[in-house]
């Protein structure tokens, strides 16, 4: 699953983020410098990035912005009345400004629906409708998938966790003209893939790394398999865009 990337000053900070995130989702990781929050961007699917701005930190920030813009990052910090130049500069590059001492009981909900996830579930909010998914079961486990794309979700995990037989769920997902699972499962993927992608900080080979494929070539051919496209079309696609080509001729396996 994604984490929370956090290079935050205040430990009451840090816990009241952790607090308030919602339950069952991503992790939160402390860094201790900017140069150590590059090295986590670079190895693990980051959600979004919560930190305290200062005026040393404020070039990190563009840059991250420059490299990473589909990446949030939530400002969090215990502003003062003279920190108006800070807070400029802050909506210059954040999403969200929240206020230690104000947002805490807040912050995670802020973070949550600013994540990169939060993104992916918009743009692919007709999933459900053009794949037919039209059973609880079926939007239950479209729901998780969504969520969980950093490593391929086995079907047994995905099955305990909605409290059924694998034998059951994989039969009554692909019900109704539902693509099978594990085509679904390739497409969240992808569609995460696509996302990164969009980004000029994340090259193939990073987000081969950070969604753990086998290699490029097997990112390239599960791109084209799910989309019709080779890895360098991803990013232009964007997850809406593979959606649709999904639904265009790739939701049965040709074999």
């Amino acid at each position: 699953m994604a984490v929370i990337a956090t290079l935050l000053e205040s430990r009451a900070a840090l816990a009241a983020l952790r607090r308030t995130l919602p339950r069952g989702g991503p992790g939160v990781v402390s860094c201790r410098s900017a140069a150590n929050l590059r090295r986590l961007l670079e190895n693990r699917l980051v959600d979004a990035v919560v930190l305290a701005p200062s005026a040393a930190l404020l070039p990190d920030l563009a840059e991250l912005r420059r490299s990473l813009p589909g990446v949030p990052v939530v400002a969090y910090a215990a502003f003062r009345p003279d920190d108006g130049e800070l807070l400029l500069a802050c909506r210059e590059h954040a999403v969200s400004i929240a206020v230690e001492g104000v947002d805490d009981p807040v912050v995670g909900d802020m973070v949550a629906r600013a994540s990169v996830t939060a993104e992916r579930r918009r743009a692919l909010a007709e999933a459900p409708r053009v794949l037919r998914l039209t059973e609880p079961l079926q939007r239950s486990a479209w729901s998780l998938l969504v969520g969980e794309v950093e490593r391929p979700v086995r079907t047994t995990d995905l099955a305990r966790r909605l409290e059924v037989s694998r034998e059951h769920l994989s039969r009554q997902f692909g019900a109704g003209g539902a693509p099978n699972l594990k085509r679904v499962i390739d497409l969240t993927r992808i569609a995460c893939a696509a996302q990164l992608l969009a980004n000029p900080g994340y090259s193939i080979p990073t987000v081969v790394r950070l969604l753990h494929f086998a290699s490029s070539s097997h990112l390239s051919g599960t791109a084209r398999r799910i989309a019709n496209v080779s890895t360098g079309g991803l990013g232009s696609l964007g997850p809406r865009g593979v959606l649709m080509a999904f639904v265009r001729g790739n939701t049965r396996s040709r074999v």
